[in-house]
């Protein structure tokens, strides 16, 4: 199969866990409807971030994967077949909790999770406290439409991740977000985040010659003190944008995607075969000391 049609849900959240899956329910649905083969919700989409606060009361949020959302979107990827990647708040067990992704087949089959690598800390975005790093490594998922690998949020800064993604056979890269602007900030400094946020997601599309898709949350929360600013969007394997939502709206989007396009971009502008794979060794170091 060349050919894929993609879904980005970008919503808005509420404090009930219930009312925001129920609503990803139907907007799945809505994506499947308008032709829709894969589906890519935002990061932690069954609440509101909850990291701008060290809160133990918001481990409650969390729950097993497979598990009771699992379970849910399992029944509408069956009904609709549609593939969903649905990112969540896993509890591994008493102590141990995750950021992850789980992907669901087109059956309904729970074809496995990806537990979020890269974890950040900063103010407003407090994850360490929750979230122990990814342990299962990166993914991919081979799904009825296309071998897809799933990066989420801050895993969306590092090339290293992006690379070994692709390197694995992934044919598009889907990355759930949950990331805005401080509404005490100036637009200069909004506007100058959102772009490296953008451009360094399309560069990983222009680097490994594959589609990036990014869906991330809108709206205010923190007592409106974040804007989660929107601009999902789908890039090509040479960074071309195919789609971008707005900063302020709800939007389900569907965009075709011809996976061949890889292949040409890719013997055209060959930056895998020109790799010096026998030159990296150094960049597993922290950073690299003068003697």
């Amino acid at each position: 199969m060349s050919k894929v049609k993609v879904g980005l849900v970008q919503m808005t959240c509420t404090a009930s866990k219930e009312e925001n899956l129920q609503k990803a329910v139907a907007k799945v649905k809505e994506a499947a409807d308008k032709g829709a083969q894969i589906v890519c919700l935002q990061e932690l989409f069954t609440s509101l971030y909850f990291c701008d606060v060290e809160d133990y009361e918001n481990f409650k949020l969390a729950e097993p994967i497979p598990g009771p959302s699992t379970e849910t979107l399992q029944s509408v990827a069956r009904e609709k077949g549609v593939v969903i990647i649905a990112s969540l708040f896993e509890k591994r067990t008493q102590g141990i909790y995750h950021n992850t992704t789980a992907v669901i087949d087109a059956d309904g089959a729970y074809l496995g999770k990806y537990r979020k690598m890269h974890i950040p800390d900063d103010p407003a975005y407090y994850e360490k406290f929750y979230f122990t790093p990814g342990d299962l490594g990166y993914k991919v998922f081979k799904t009825k439409f296309a071998t897809i690998g799933v990066l989420i949020c801050w895993d969306q800064w590092y090339p290293e991740a992006s690379r070994i993604t692709a390197l694995m056979g992934a044919e598009i890269l889907f990355y759930p977000t949950a990331i805005g602007w401080a509404t005490s900030q100036d637009e200069a400094t909004n506007s100058e985040q959102y772009n490296a946020w953008q451009t360094i997601q399309r560069s990983h599309a222009v680097a490994n010659g594959v589609h990036v898709v990014s869906v991330n949350r809108v709206g205010l929360e923190q007592n409106g003190a974040m804007k989660f600013w929107g601009g999902s969007f789908v890039a090509n394997p040479f960074g071309n944008l195919l789609y971008l939502a707005s900063h302020d709206k709800e939007e389900i989007h569907v965009q075709e995607l011809d996976i061949a396009l890889s292949d040409r971009y890719r013997t055209h502008w060959p930056f895998l075969r020109d790799r010096r794979i026998d030159s990296y060794q150094p960049i597993t170091k922290r950073f690299i000391d003068e003697d």
